[in-house]
């Protein structure tokens, strides 16, 4: 019984050794850190994005957050480091080093940084706005120094580098509260351009998402191949803009139809000069097809 209990002793011994008063305080420290000032951040950084996104907008509350929740983080860190023995100057030291191979190898990523920069300075469009980057559409999510997230209309994810944001065209659709909505349409040769006017007129009058100010505007655009081109240019609010594009697009063709306005067809005249005849055509009267035939030994009815 006696050796058994000897490599108990000698364990309890060394380990009343190893907690001196000093190392039992960091390790205090230490669960305090991980237990509750890294809790504390996270919940400091969500408080954070709440009240600035009330006074801005949701854009400079995801920086703000972000901004906290990273470097009180970083800071937990470093004192959990120093409090378990771990020499700093050495480690800043390397983490130089290494930072500047990085910043070589990673030129891509210092531009666009940079260019996230220029983007949060000069706000092109913030969270929440719908942009056009190229031919894809979609509601902005977040704005980072690195990138832009992107959720398209047929629920896709698009993350786009903010160095081509910079160096691309990028349609904000909802910067302002109004837009303009453009309809091209085509009637045949032979209408009344007055009525034509006067039809469209009426119908954009009487849309409720057509706004009455800006004013409808009507233009006769061209002589087309195969038909008179009219642009209708209308205004609604923004939110409207689907609405306004679906009903007055259906209004247009039943009020033409009603009218008895012709939308032609895109058609061709074949014609050879003056030196030449018009090729001739000729109506040919269909012929009935022949009767089935006569079984052998029968003799068809006159």
């Amino acid at each position: 019984m006696l050796m058994s209990t000897l490599p108990l002793l000698s364990v309890l011994s060394d380990l009343s050794l190893w907690l001196t008063p000093e190392r039992v305080e960091k390790s205090i420290r230490v669960l305090i850190l991980l237990g509750v000032a890294l809790p504390l951040v996270w919940v400091a950084a969500r408080i954070l994005r709440k009240a600035v996104t009330r006074r801005t907008d949701l854009h400079y509350g995801l920086m703000a957050s972000k901004a906290l929740s990273y470097g009180g983080s970083t800071l937990i860190v470093v004192m959990i480091l120093s409090d378990l023995g771990f020499k700093l100057t050495p480690l800043l030291s390397a983490a130089g080093i290494v930072g500047i191979a990085i910043g070589f190898a990673a030129q891509t990523s210092l531009s666009n940084f940079i260019s996230g920069i220029f983007l949060v300075w000069e706000k092109p469009f913030a969270v929440g706005d719908v942009i056009a980057v190229g031919d894809n559409m979609g509601m902005v999510l977040s704005i980072d120094l690195l990138s832009v997230k992107v959720r398209l209309f047929d629920n896709r994810f698009l993350r786009v580098p903010n160095s081509q944001l910079i160096q691309n065209s990028v349609i904000n659709v909802t910067k302002y509260s109004i837009r303009r909505l453009d309809i091209n349409l085509g009637v045949a040769y032979k209408e009344d351009i007055a009525k034509v006017r006067a039809i469209l007129q009426d119908v954009a009058d009487k849309n409720p998402f057509c706004l009455d100010e800006p004013a409808p505007l009507i233009i006769f655009q061209k002589y087309g191949d195969s038909a008179l081109e009219f642009m209708l240019a209308v205004w609604c609010a923004r939110t409207d803009f689907l609405a306004l594009r679906n009903s007055i697009m259906e209004q247009i063709k039943v009020r033409f139809d009603e009218e008895g306005i012709e939308i032609p067809f895109p058609h061709r005249t074949l014609y050879a000069g003056e030196a030449t005849k018009p090729i001739p055509v000729r109506m040919v009267e269909p012929i009935a097809p022949p009767g089935p035939a006569a079984e052998p030994g029968e003799k068809s009815s006159a």
